[in-house]
């Protein structure tokens, strides 16, 4: 795990010394993603350069240095990620006649790119991986990034110059980065509280999709090649109907412990994240299943107990006999890290579970170098509770004019939210659900979705109208990659009439939620301590495997994650698993209101805002006026807009 960066000046108008002094430079901004070596490499004639941040995992000498020059000297690379299949692709490398001078992984890809070809290579490596080839003949420019975004991936001109790397901040190394605010982009953000791929804050800088090699050459034209499709993938796997719910149970515990095992190979200390719930459970379970020592696990406590799993991660380590790390946090302590926050998450980003992962993240750091994630299940087993919810409401939706709905809707929104909080005391407290008139007026919201599209996106949405919070701006294409109507039409065609929203909820959750909000934040979180973070669940082998599961293997009498379940009860009993899905969060909306105040109403002071003229000022302030009185909770508005201004002040 490292952190690479680095640039194309076409003119080619700078010396040795001065290319290697800017990729020097723009490494030191990501130091924290690889803390035990930096590297330089560049090629004056056309203009290249390489900086490269090491964070060595496998092989820990010298041989595994990178930027990393081919045995040939046709080629070069900078490399951050790990790819768990290196040893049998060195064999085969081998008996082509390649000779290699470490076991590093590294040189592996490398060879494999030059033997065979960037895309071939990748179509063979089982990992995470974001690469930059350059080819010295073809005078080629290769940008790779994994199957599924684990690892982050920039690119973009900016003063007729090539910007690439890890994170936007190591750009700021360069003399000639002047970015410009995308507003467009922000709206974007202000609606998922993340900015989506292809997106980037910045005008002229993209996201590398997923699954995709990116190739420039000195005509400046990028040429774009996905070698991974999971849209493709979702439409051509064909559903296990025949195989009974054993064998499925055996087959997927055979993958998942292989992904396992191979994310368990490290010249370093390595241990896990455990909340206690089905995924993280499974994966310590799993390690714990063929480690002759005790895994070192590691979970946040919190004293609010509304918000803290870390009993049930105890119980699950006991029963597993892992060697248990808990380290409890009061707010102060918790809120003490929210001004670091822009320094390690250099575009805005504010999904409040980036707090307890950092937290968890420096507290595993003390200990491991490698911590394993359960991160992927929710997205894989259709574990999030807006599954089922979005499949009922549909159902019951789509057979009605969209005139009624839209009526409903209306009337429902005639009373405020405090309003319908009284009228819900009638409901026995047990089942009554939490922030009920915020709830009924998010239901006013879907109700009035004209299409599944739209019905996903106003589910997942923070500002339902972010254009009108953003001055001089116009709402991006969430998803522009994905043909909606085609891909809902062909699970119609399936048979799965009725699931095939779930279906399609799944496909975008795995398309942009996880790879721009769930892996973004490990990623951020876990580089800023230097630990390396691997997710076994979101091995490309189990995702085509889930992919062709029917739905009642992930959903079936009212449980989600259900085949998921069945690998876990072999090795936890369900008692210890039981209990209603909390989430990974903090108690944001009460600190708002209390210690992060002062903080706070200094970001969004009203005469700011209006100087700064990015942001509404009004809308803001009646959202923030409303949540103070406590008769709204706009929580995840708010913590938004305050991400974005906290990002400003130390990034504009």
């Amino acid at each position: 795990m490292c952190g690479i960066t680095g640039f194309w000046n076409f003119k080619a108008d700078q010396t040795n010394a001065e290319l290697l002094t800017t990729a020097k430079v723009m490494t030191a901004q990501i130091n924290t993603r690889g803390p035990d070596s930096w590297g330089a490499w560049c090629e004056q004639t056309a203009g290249v350069a390489m900086g490269h941040a090491r964070l060595a995992i496998v092989d820990l000498t010298a041989a595994g240095h990178q930027p990393m020059t081919s045995h040939s000297g046709g080629s070069v690379i900078a490399y951050n990620g790990e790819i768990y299949n290196a040893d049998e692709i060195r064999k085969d490398l081998l008996a082509e006649g390649c000779q290699f001078r470490g076991h590093s992984d590294t040189e592996v890809i490398l060879e494999a790119c030059e033997a065979w070809g960037v895309e071939q290579a990748c179509q063979r490596f089982i990992g995470m991986f974001a690469f930059s080839y350059w080819h010295k003949q073809q005078q080629r420019l290769f940008l790779v990034r994994d199957r599924v975004g684990i690892k982050p991936l920039y690119w973009g001109f900016n003063q007729g110059v090539l910007f690439f790397g890890s994170q936007l901040k190591s750009f700021t190394g360069h003399p000639k980065w002047s970015p410009t605010l995308d507003s467009n982009a922000l709206t974007a953000y202000l609606r998922f509280n993340y900015v989506p791929a292809p997106y980037s804050i910045y005008s002229g800088v993209h996201k590398l999709q997923p699954g995709t090699i990116l190739t420039i050459d000195a005509s400046q034209q990028p040429k774009e090649l996905r070698f991974w499709n999971l849209v493709d993938i979702a439409q051509k796997q064909q559903q296990r109907h025949n195989l009974s719910d054993g064998d499925l149970t055996q087959q997927l515990e055979q993958l998942l412990q292989d992904a396992v095992q191979r994310r368990m190979i490290a010249d370093v200390p390595l241990g896990a994240f455990l909340s206690g719930g089905v995924d993280s459970s499974l994966v310590v379970a799993l390690m714990q299943k063929v480690s002759p020592k005790p895994i070192k696990t590691f979970t946040i406590g919190f004293k609010e107990t509304d918000f803290d799993e870390s009993s049930y991660a105890e119980r699950v380590a006991k029963h597993l006999g892992t060697d248990h790390h808990c380290l409890y946090l009061s707010s102060q302590e918790a809120q003490s890290i929210i001004p670091e926050i822009p320094n390690w998450c250099d575009e805005p980003f504010a999904d409040v579970s980036q707090i307890p992962t950092f937290l968890v993240s420096r507290l595993a750091r003390r200990f491991v170098t490698v911590s394993l994630s359960g991160d992927g299940g929710d997205e894989l087993f259709a574990g999030y509770n807006r599954y089922l919810f979005g499949q009922n409401i549909w159902q019951k939706l789509r057979y009605l004019p969209h005139w009624l709905r839209a009526a409903g809707a209306k009337s429902l929104m005639r009373l405020a939210p405090s309003t319908w909080d009284k009228l819900a005391h009638i409901v026995p407290q047990q089942i009554r659900p939490n922030l009920f008139g915020d709830k009924v007026h998010k239901l006013a919201e879907i109700m009035q979705a004209a299409t599944p599209e739209e019905f996903y996106k106003r589910i997942v949405s923070q500002w339902q109208n972010p254009a009108q919070v953003v001055k001089n701006s116009k709402e991006v294409a969430a998803y522009p990659w994905v043909n909606l109507e085609q891909h809902f039409a062909h699970l119609a065609q399936g048979g799965d009439k009725n699931n095939s929203l779930i279906a399609t909820m799944q496909l975008l959750d795995m398309l942009t939620y996880l790879p721009d909000d769930i892996l973004t934040k490990v990623d951020r979180a876990s580089m800023a301590v230097s630990l390396e973070a691997r997710v076994p669940l979101l091995d490309h082998r189990v995702i085509e495997f889930c992919w062709g599961l029917p739905l009642q293997m992930k959903i079936r009498a009212g449980e989600s994650k259900w085949l998921l379940r069945q690998v876990l009860y072999q090795h936890v009993p369900r008692a210890l698993i039981e209990r209603p899905k909390m989430g990974f969060g903090v108690p944001i909306g009460q600190w708002l209101r209390g210690p992060l105040r002062e903080w706070a109403e200094n970001l969004l002071a009203a005469d700011k805002l209006e100087i700064e003229g990015i942001l509404e000022p009004g809308l803001i302030r009646q959202k923030w006026v409303e949540h103070l009185s406590g008769n709204r909770n706009w929580q995840y508005q708010l913590w938004g807009i305050l991400m974005f201004q906290a990002w400003r002040e130390r990034w504009l």
